[in-house]
């Protein structure tokens, strides 16, 4: 069992910058890739970014690509969400989930926990 809590949302201007953090607690994190999905009013649930367990692998979403970077600290159990350049479509609810496969996944059934969300606000 995995709980985790996302912090670091908030309201930006476009073109600003965020950095989101997860932190986990319960089993060892770094048996876990994790990954971070958003979601807009209105809108399914998205993948935005995935790190893997053990390893420096990570994928992004075509539209974050080169603006958002995810990074993970295991001794602090913790994946991070870097958000630079942030437009206004990049408004949503963010949340991070973990999953005990090692491999890349892409929806959000492919992940087993899930935290309860941050808002992420940018204004034009």
């Amino acid at each position: 069992q995995v709980h985790l809590v996302e912090s670091g949302g908030g309201l930006v201007q476009a073109g600003g910058s965020l950095r989101l953090s997860c932190a986990a607690s319960g089993r060892t994190f770094d048996d876990y890739a994790v990954g971070w999905f958003r979601q807009a009013p209105g809108k399914e649930r998205r993948f935005v970014a995935h790190i893997a367990s053990r390893y420096i692998n990570t994928y992004y979403a075509d539209s974050v690509k080169g603006r958002f970077t995810i990074s993970r600290d295991n001794a602090k159990n913790t994946v991070y969400l870097h958000m630079n350049a942030l437009k206004p479509e990049d408004t949503a609810i963010y949340f991070c989930a973990a999953r005990i496969a090692p491999d890349f996944g892409g929806i959000p059934r492919d992940y087993d926990y899930w935290g309860q969300g941050t808002q992420v606000t940018v204004s034009s």
